[in-house]
């Protein structure tokens, strides 16, 4: 007995150590699961262990609800982790609790991992009144007092506005989440909240306060003139409702209704662009309550709403040569200031926000355009107050404060970052700290710029869900954060907006959806390269998250907009025939005075015929996924014949593209569109373009995202390293010398000797460009996925640039996965690469030969030797490799 404990003693440790673990429990692809419709359930999950090649045999999950079991699966033999369906239907308006455990390919069970999820109000009525004005001009207080009679087991609170809300329980604030409830197309789908306010409430008389303003509802949105801008309605409205359940038993609902009361107070003016303004001298106005009988279509929110992210502290405090005091926050940043102030009663301080100084160091705003981008803030001159405004965002580096009578008086400050509340997942560094710092801009103009919407710029009168945009950057994005619910419910705002013909607005929310008197837009619509971002988010967010059930939702958007596309094109021989006015390759390079014809201009037609053929492929990809056999075989067929018409209409014989331009042989190459005897000239064709432009990219939107991918998969790595270390304008590291924290719109934002674009249309944190990102985890360092959701995955590594190292992460569906290497003089010497349980790494290590690599496993031999990659299959774990001559 004695030998047996000491035995058990000895090796506990170590099966301890090799015991599958399961973390990251997400439901609905949730961390945090609050409001949830019971109706649609599936659980998520990763597997951590320290033992190489762990896959999953068998799971089992238990639903609880107050302790007891409402559902269990019992053991189900699968490796599924992704995505897995609840089959029953959960009730409305409840707590469930849910526990996972698996079993690993060693049959060892791990123990159990739980968590907890609330249930929306699904199908359940409303007991609550909409209540509001109709005064927009200010924002509105409602208050009521709710009498809580016993004590409370539970309570759950569900808010939603017209405009944005900020609520608070007897003083505490709701929630960590801002600019609720989002922006969705509102008058389709109006996303609220759902909160557990159980610890806010105890019997006794408890006050109630919501604040209310404009927001994007009813505030005004869209670019140009206040008089232009596209409002959902013209009221501030509230709708919130407190469901308790008291530990007797019992239930009470409390609600907004005709018993509570609106008035003006210390907000006295939000708005997204212009601002905000705090008095600490105002006084209480009623506000006129109205009851209205209103229906809105509610729905439960999809995604994580906007949170606060670390502050930023001052870096420097500026006298301007105009003698103005301006403060510089070091990194252009999307949120608002936290300010503590001293003063005299009634002092006035307007706080202006830049993103840059001019070239002579003044302060500068021409960007922002009509937007006035001030807080105003009024003292009370009652001691140090502070001011923090968040129904409103601004894009600032800089601060300019007016009305401070002494610098002294600025008691402290704070720069509070804002953005969705997905979880930032990826990495990358590498032994170029230019490079570092380009990747920290891409970073900070992904987090400023989704704020529930991918919108496009953060700073000026605009600030929209641009389609081309988020196109574009999604890749990059997928590997950055966890974007899968963020893009879910922002497809869905596409679905609603996309018109009968099939056409896609250019910007989700639909701001354009009307003329200024009042005419349905027909000019805005249907641009390639922008709508088609009605099948390529799909299409990628499937690869990079592995549900398909985005295919299934999206999948009649997505043929609505290819049947569009054919209908422009059917009597037309099937080349794409542009009734309405695209962007084409938006902000390509250009010459100033170009007399010989310099400019990077790439046809329009080109462009569209060329998406179309990409959407029609992703049609056809995604009905094989789905099993539609007919759709496949229609769109097996239509890509041939709209290939063909592409071929005749733009390509010489003898390989010459129309244009020949960096874009059009991107375009080509990217999509598969040539003919494989073709494909060398393209390729060589773009190098001699790029060569000829001295290794400067002359790309605009939509061939930059693609080309320095393109150049490593045909075998010219090096001229991508080229382009990516290039260190005049246009390049990525330009605008860094410039002194760039984040991503710029244009190539030369600001050119060399600091003077900036008069047009008003540019800004310095645009996130398209940053797309770079996707080939730096992709290509650079070698991360991609082979089947969806990295279920499958493979690591090819490509040195260059004199890069002595550089090393990639994220965290997929499956858990974490890593690849580093270091090289002397360009040739990979040592690999490192960490693979996520439950997936297979097809793992390629640069050599001259199989024999020429050593790994850190015994007995592991490679597939094959080909193309100068020793070919590993491997399963989950750590491995290191040592590369020979």
């Amino acid at each position: 007995m004695k030998r047996s404990v000491l035995l058990l003693s000895l090796f506990l440790p170590v099966l301890l150590m090799a015991q599958v673990r399961v973390t990251d429990l997400r439901v609905n692809s949730l961390s945090q699961a609050d409001g949830i419709n019971g109706k649609s359930v599936s659980f998520s999950w990763i597997l951590n262990s320290q033992t190489r090649n762990c896959t999953q045999r068998s799971y089992e999950i238990v639903i609880l609800k107050q302790k007891k079991v409402v559902w269990k699966s019992g053991r189900v033999d699968s490796n599924q982790t992704v995505g897995v369906k609840c089959p029953v239907e959960l009730e409305d308006d409840s707590r469930y609790d849910w526990k996972v455990r698996v079993r690993d390919n060693r049959s060892v069970w791990s123990e159990w991992a739980s968590a907890s999820f609330l249930t929306s109000l699904g199908d359940s009525p409303w007991k609550a009144q909409w209540i509001g004005t109709s005064q927009i001009e200010r924002p509105v207080y409602f208050t009521n007092n709710l009498t809580v009679k016993k004590r409370v087991k539970r309570a759950t609170a569900y808010i939603t506005s017209h405009g944005i809300y900020e609520a608070s329980i007897a003083g505490r604030r709701i929630g960590e989440y801002y600019l609720t409830p989002g922006w969705t197309s509102y008058n389709k789908r109006l996303q609220y909240q759902t909160y557990d306010v159980t610890e806010y409430l105890s019997a006794g008389n408890i006050p109630v306060e919501v604040l209310v303003s404009p927001g994007w509802y009813s505030g005004g949105i869209n670019y140009g003139k206040v008089s232009k801008r596209y409002r959902y309605g013209k009221d501030i409205m509230l709708l919130m409702q407190i469901n308790v359940v008291y530990q007797d038993g019992s239930t009470e609902v409390f609600g907004t209704d005709m018993n509570w009361k609106l008035y003006h107070g210390e907000v006295e003016f939000a708005n997204i662009y212009d601002g905000e303004t705090i008095s600490h001298l105002a006084k209480r106005e009623p506000v006129k309550l109205l009851v209205p009988n209103l229906y809105q279509p509610l729905i439960e929110t999809w995604n994580e709403p906007i949170r606060k992210n670390a502050p930023l502290k001052p870096v420097k405090f500026i006298t301007t040569p105009k003698n103005e005091f301006v403060v510089d926050l070091g990194q252009n940043m999307v949120g608002w200031e936290k300010v503590q102030i001293r003063g005299e009663k009634g002092d006035t301080i307007r706080v202006y926000h830049a993103e840059v100084l001019d070239k002579h160091g003044n302060f500068y705003t021409g960007n922002l355009r009509t937007a006035k981008a001030t807080s105003t803030f009024v003292l009370s001159g009652e001691g140090v107050e502070l001011f923090e405004p968040s129904h409103t965002f601004y894009g600032f580096r800089y601060l300019k404060f007016v009305g401070l009578k002494s610098k002294d008086n600025l008691v402290s400050l704070e720069g509070i970052p804002v953005c969705s509340g997905f979880d930032m997942q990826g990495e990358f560094s590498c032994s170029n700290d230019t490079i570092n710092r380009l990747q920290k801009n891409i970073e900070w103009g992904m987090r400023g710029n989704f704020l529930d919407v991918p919108t496009d710029c953060p700073q000026r009168d605009e600030r929209l869900g641009w389609t081309g945009d988020a196109q574009i950057f999604f890749r990059t994005a997928s590997f950055l954060g966890r974007v899968d619910t963020f893009f879910r419910k922002w497809l869905e705002d596409l679905t609603v907006d996309q018109r009968a013909s099939g056409a896609v607005p250019r910007v989700i929310p639909d701001t354009f959806a009307k003329n200024e008197d009042g005419s349905e837009d027909t000019k805005r619509l249907g641009a390639t390269g922008w709508a088609d971002c009605a099948t390529i988010i799909p299409w990628n967010h499937y690869m990079a998250y592995g549900d398909s059930s985005i295919l299934e939702r999206q999948w009649p958007s997505m043929v609505k907009w290819v049947d569009f596309m054919v209908n422009m094109t059917k009597d037309n021989g099937y080349v794409y025939n542009m009734k309405e006015d695209h962007y084409g390759d938006w902000l390509f390079w250009s010459k100033t005075h170009d007399h010989d014809g310099r400019s990077a201009v790439t046809s329009k037609h080109l462009c569209a015929q060329c998406f179309f053929i990409n959407s029609i492929n992703i049609l056809r990809n995604t009905a094989r996924i789905l099993n539609k056999k007919d759709a496949y075989d229609y769109y097996s067929d239509l890509s041939k014949k709209v290939t063909e018409a592409y071929l005749n209409e733009y390509v010489t014989p003898n390989g010459l593209i129309s244009g020949d331009t960096q874009t059009a042989y991107v375009l080509a190459l990217n999509f598969g569109l040539l003919p494989d005897a073709l494909q060398k000239t393209a390729v060589e064709r773009l190098v001699k373009n790029i060569r000829s432009y001295k290794n400067h990219i002359t790309t605009g939107f939509l061939g930059t995202s693609y080309i320095c991918n393109v150049l490593t998969d045909y075998g010219r790595s090096d001229v991508a390293y080229d382009l990516l270390l290039q260190k005049t304008c246009p390049s990525w590291i330009y605008p860094i010398s410039m002194g760039a924290t984040t991503i710029w719109e244009r190539w030369d934002s600001m050119l060399k000797d600091g003077s900036l674009h008069k047009n008003g249309m540019n800004s310095f944190n645009h996130y398209s460009y940053g797309a770079i990102g996707d080939w730096l985890y992709r290509s650079a360092v070698g991360i991609r996925e082979i089947e969806p959701g990295y279920k499958r995955l493979s690591i090819r590594p490509h040195a260059g640039g004199n890069f002595k190292w550089m090393q990639a992460s994220s965290v997929t569906p499956y858990g974490k996965v890593l690849a580093r290497w270091e090289a002397q003089g360009n040739v990979i010497r040592r690999m490192k690469v960490e693979i996520p349980c439950n997936t297979i790494a097809e793992v390629y290590v640069p050599s001259s030969s199989l024999d020429a690599v050593r790994v850190d496993m015994e007995g592991l031999k490679p597939l094959d030797f080909k193309d100068g990659y020793t070919h590993y299959s491997l399963g989950s774990g750590t491995y290191e490799f040592i590369v020979g001559q």
